[in-house]
């Protein structure tokens, strides 16, 4: 249960205004915070601060000391953006399959962004679809009318072109670090410190990352490299069996997984998404290998699911708010015709689940 939060009173109260706001209930302006407060059952000074809170998402406008906040999806309506999600890979109607943390779908940034006065749809195709190929992406997106983008896990190379763009767009994930363009991305170098400690604590030596394909085109990214840092860090010589090559697809992702699992099977694996972590215990126990006893195994992404695990599988979490008050917060700001870039860092952290053990034979 690692990934149960309880919220504040503050979060509660901020948690009924948005649904309050979603429903309609109030016309350019909130009630006031004594108001509020006895609506609510607290007392003024939680009500203002989750007001505080709401402003800094973007649902809120503060006018001054003593004057009532309006409403921001109702204050921009003329301002109003039509915004189009390209996802990494699409598993389901809805669903944003790339880095998926447990809080986070395309419902919940729909959502948001239309308590913000703002539109949003997806993309027919996805990167995955487009080849991960530039020029497929650039003739796609030339023909689609929007009023800005959002990329999920978008390549280094995809990113760069859209940060060139006349069409705003802003990155969620991927390899955007250090480019001109909007980014909210996780800061996995704690988590991933702790991690390779834990497991080299636990006697594990042959420690192995499987990354997907456009996190090691054209060099391996930032947490690949911080992974391979760490192991050289603790006296670990890296090289390719640390962070095997596989092309995008199912069947590559298995032949890798079978000849890691030849001759020097590893003790410990490191897996970017949850999608290919299932994948993996699939394909472990079908070989009969039982996990953690015969090889640990630790998620880089949070899963929803992962609270059905008994006990929890070890893997990287964060709080993934922040990701869409990001997006409306930029949202509102290219509706303001004020195109800035700003990024965002989420810190992760290690959660030490149940499937890392000692390593085979100590």
């Amino acid at each position: 249960m690692a990934l149960l939060r309880f919220l504040s009173k503050i979060e509660q109260v901020a948690a009924y205004v948005r649904d309050e706001l979603a429903r309609g209930k109030w016309h350019y302006e909130i009630p006031g915070r004594e108001d509020l407060a006895i609506e609510c059952g607290v007392n003024a000074k939680t009500v203002e601060s989750a007001l505080r809170l709401l402003e800094r998402e973007g649902l809120l406008l503060a006018q001054g000391a003593g004057r009532r906040r309006r409403i921001a999806a109702q204050a921009q309506a003329k301002g109003a953006l039509k915004i189009t999600f390209m996802v990494y890979e699409q598993l389901g109607p809805v669903q944003i399959s790339y880095n998926d943390p447990a809080q986070i779908s395309y419902n919940d940034f729909s959502h948001q962004l239309t308590r913000a006065g703002h539109s949003s749809t997806i993309a027919g195709k996805s990167l995955t679809d487009l080849g991960m190929d530039l020029r497929r992406v650039a003739k796609y997106v030339k023909g689609i009318k929007n009023d800005a983008w959002v990329i999920i896990g978008g390549p280094r190379e995809v990113l760069e072109w859209f940060s060139r763009q006349a069409v705003p767009a802003c990155a969620v994930f991927g390899r955007s670090s250090q480019l001109p363009i909007s980014s909210v991305r996780i800061d996995k170098k704690a988590a991933m410190q702790r991690a390779v400690e834990r497991l080299v604590q636990l006697g594990h030596r042959r420690i192995v990352l499987l990354a997907r394909t456009d996190r090691r085109k054209s060099g391996p990214g930032l947490h690949e490299r911080m992974f391979l840092a760490e192991l050289e860090a603790h006296g670990i010589p890296t090289g390719p069996y640390n962070l095997p090559d596989w092309d995008n697809d199912v069947e590559s992702y298995h032949g890798c997984l079978a000849a890691l699992f030849g001759k020097t099977p590893p003790t410990a694996l490191f897996i970017d998404e949850p999608p290919l972590f299932y994948a993996a215990l699939l394909f472990l126990s079908r070989r009969g290998l039982c996990v953690p006893r015969d090889v640990s195994i630790v998620c880089h992404d949070p899963d929803r699911w992962f609270t059905w695990c008994d006990p929890v599988a070890s893997h990287f979490n964060w709080d993934a708010r922040p990701v869409w008050t990001h997006l409306i917060r930029w949202a509102n700001q290219i509706a303001a015709g004020k195109d800035l870039i700003k990024h965002s860092l989420i810190n992760a952290e290690f959660i030490e689940g149940g499937t890392i053990g000692p390593a085979p034979g100590r």
